[in-house]
């Protein structure tokens, strides 16, 4: 019976190929992609027919597979036996290299069954981050030449695999800074907010309450219309922070039902006139009938939200609000010829508190409505995003689908190998 014999590799090209994969690893700003490239490379130096790197889930510490490819011999092998998991364990356990070396005896077909393995622990600074897995099947053994270039790809990894987590440290530090700063143009906001229509409704309260002067019935219902609108403002930013808060953790309900969205928008519409004589809306509300499964408050809250945002930002522009299908979705635009918004901004106007720096001060709001258009479109399964053009306007885009999805199964998560 012949042996399997390895190819022999020429020095300069091994050099070469350390060489590439070390310029992959220094070069990568995501693990995943460099491994792909890294691969091909790595397999003229070190034959492998199965390549399995494992590392722990960030809840449950438990080893999973990260990242696999299929690239030899042996692909039609069970997945437990071809991934090497039980060495895994042992190696992440131990954080020593462990070799795997079948009998050699065994016959072509019983090779299968007893491959070859080579289980190395990337490490960085004594702490064990995973392990990577090189299996053979039907040989030839692992030499020390093999092992060690296998601790060297076992370093790259270790360099790859921190360096992701050193840069999803850094993002969440930003996101928690971005967060605390715009928590505390909140609080000042807020702050501002509450005040203004306190002081209105206080200055007018106590001067109707006066003993020393009388009012006319003119100014008495001046002073009474001033009252409630900025009642009603308050009532609104009250709802916002309320609304706000049930949707960040989760316990606003929607209450799904039939819903038209082109008589919902011609109601909303015709409230908004009542209240801003001067808004000019353009309705293209003929597009299709079909009733989408929404909750109608809240979608109302949402077309509301946009149109008042519309009235805040872009006063004097016309709203052109439309309705479309595509495909299982309706598309609901807004549009408006106002000032638009600068490019740097459309990345964060859904956020949380966010608000427009440059029209902030002149802009009564909290930055809350856009993330709550956001949440409940969100909660309906859909999607909205903004396009905007400073100087040409902007135009708010929701896709709504017509049938809610149903809550899918529970399923345990599976990996696949990759083949190449």
């Amino acid at each position: 019976m012949s042996e399997t014999i390895e190819p022999t590799v020429t020095p300069t090209i091994e050099l070469d190929n350390l060489y590439a994969i070390s310029q992959a690893a220094t070069r990568a700003t995501h693990w995943k992609p460099a491994l792909d490239q890294i691969v091909p490379l790595l397999r003229a130096i070190l034959i492998f027919d199965n390549m399995v790197l494992y590392l722990p889930d960030a809840n449950t510490h438990a080893l999973e597979v990260a990242y696999a490819r299929v690239v030899g011999r042996g692909r039609s092998a069970g997945p437990d036996l071809a991934w090497g998991e039980s060495v895994a364990q042992q190696v992440y356990k131990n954080g020593q290299i462990y070799l795997q070396q079948p009998q050699p005896e065994k016959s072509p077909e019983e090779r299968l069954n007893f491959p070859y393995l080579l289980g190395i622990p990337v490490t960085t600074h004594e702490k064990t981050l995973g392990v990577i897995v090189f299996i053979r099947f039907g040989g030839p053994p692992y030499s020390s030449d093999n092992t060690r270039v296998g601790a060297f790809m076992a370093e790259r990894i270790a360099q790859l695999v921190e360096y992701q987590h050193m840069r999803q440290q850094l993002e969440v530090m930003e996101a928690e800074r971005q967060q605390a700063r715009l928590q505390e143009d909140f609080i000042s906001t807020i702050s501002h907010e509450l005040l203004t229509p306190l002081g209105f409704i206080k200055g007018y309260t106590t001067t109707l309450l006066r003993p020393d002067t009388s009012w006319d019935e003119s100014n008495r219902h001046e002073f009474l219309t001033i009252i409630d609108e900025e009642t009603d403002r308050l009532q609104e930013l009250i709802d916002n922070l309320l609304d706000s808060s049930r949707l960040q953790s989760g316990t606003l309900r929607m209450q799904f039902q039939p819903v038209r969205l082109d008589a919902l928008l011609k109601d909303v519409t015709m409230r908004a006139r009542m209240h801003h004589k001067s808004l000019q809306i353009i309705n293209n509300l003929d597009g299709p009938a079909t009733p989408i499964q929404g909750d109608p408050q809240r979608l109302a809250q949402v077309f509301e939200n946009l149109l008042s945002n519309a009235i805040k930002y872009a006063p004097g522009a016309t709203v052109v609000i439309s309705i479309s299908r595509e495909e299982a979705h309706a598309h609901v635009t807004f549009q408006d010829n106002g000032p638009g918004i600068p490019a740097q901004y459309l990345p964060h106007i859904f956020e949380r508190f966010f608000r427009n720096p440059e029209q902030a001060p002149n802009v009564r709001g909290t930055g809350l409505g856009l993330y709550i258009c956001r949440q409940i479109i969100e909660a309906h399964h859909g999607k909205i995003w903004v396009e905007s053009f400073v100087g040409e306007g902007t135009n708010f885009h929701l896709l709504l689908p017509y049938q809610q999805p149903s809550k899918p199964s529970a399923g345990s998560k599976k990996s696949q190998l990759v083949e190449s």
